[in-house]
């Protein structure tokens, strides 16, 4: 096990880099010029010019990507050029609203996909199954965004309930996890449900049946284990999709997170930002999937890597 881990997390050597590569030529065609955006609408072009040897921007573009790659290599991403700010500090601000979202979207989702799941697949085809897996589409099917518009409405504007933009209170996180948060349980409780349905019809379930065991015993013992398996994935995949991907309903909501910093560094040209960022949830995404490898042989000691 520790040679794996070991050998994923040198893996992460050359997927970096690849990464790197191309965020790099992606920001690098986006229309308009960061130097024009940096000096302001005013400028003359011979200030222009002096920011833009100053960013670096006269260089080839191979050049530039060595430069970018050897200074993030030390940890240095350069300053953002919309806030005058080191990139690194830039994050560093934002990461913990983001991940504190992401972690309360998550809490919930999951625990609510997870029963939704199991006890749509326990009464497979009745009004309970029937039910949840009602909500299950619904949940997908809705827009995060209109969800997130419908739920300010109704709470904060109409009912006054709760605050709608900011990160100050716990009552922030409850209508931005709400909405971040809806998709996920969702997709987690038809996940869970199929599993579940798989694990059901093997033998040693039967067997278990017909010692006589509760079916509460069966189904949480020697069911629950195997069928966390494949859904354990999905959580991964869905931790890392938040965790990234929380650009819209941060937008939505205001939120003073990564996903916001990211589209505001977008439309402002802000080249350093986005390479940091997008690399960070390359990062995040790699990271989170080496925990889910690793959690599979504590759920099931079975299964070995070689």
């Amino acid at each position: 096990m520790l040679n794996y881990i070991l050998k994923r997390l040198l893996g992460l050597l050359p997927t970096l880099l690849i990464v790197a590569a191309l965020v790099f030529l992606f920001v690098h065609l986006l229309p308009g010029d960061p130097a024009r955006l940096a000096a302001g609408p005013e400028a003359d072009a011979e200030t222009v010019r002096i920011i833009r040897e100053d960013l670096g921007l006269d260089l080839p573009l191979h050049q530039q990507f060595w430069r970018f790659i050897s200074n993030a290599g030390q940890g240095d991403f350069g300053t953002s050029l919309r806030s005058k700010r080191p990139v690194s500090t830039e994050i560093a601000e934002r990461f913990m609203p983001t991940l504190w979202l992401t972690v309360a979207a998550m809490g919930w989702s999951v625990l609510l996909g997870l029963v939704i799941g199991t006890v749509s697949a326990v009464w497979r085809n009745r009004w309970p199954d029937r039910l949840g897996m009602t909500l299950a589409i619904t949940g997908i099917s809705f827009p995060s965004f209109a969800l997130g518009m419908l739920l300010m409405q109704m709470f904060s504007v109409h009912l006054g309930w709760l605050p709608t933009v900011g990160a100050d209170t716990w009552k922030h996180y409850i209508l931005p996890s709400l909405t971040l948060g809806a998709g996920v349980a969702a997709v987690m409780a038809r996940f869970t449900r199929s599993s579940f349905i798989d694990i059901l019809k093997e033998d040693y379930v039967r067997t278990a049946r017909a010692k006589g065991l509760n079916e509460f015993v069966v189904v949480t013992k020697h069911s629950l284990r195997n069928a966390l398996i494949p859904v354990v994935t999905m959580m991964g995949l869905q931790f890392g999709f938040l965790l990234g991907g929380s650009i819209v309903v941060e937008k939505v909501f205001n939120w003073p997170g990564m996903g916001r910093l990211l589209v505001d560094s977008v439309e402002m040209r802000d080249f350093p930002v986005i390479q940091a960022e997008v690399l960070l949830f390359s990062l995040e995404f790699i990271l989170i999937n080496l925990v889910v490898d690793v959690l599979y042989a504590v759920i099931n000691p079975t299964i070995r890597y070689k």
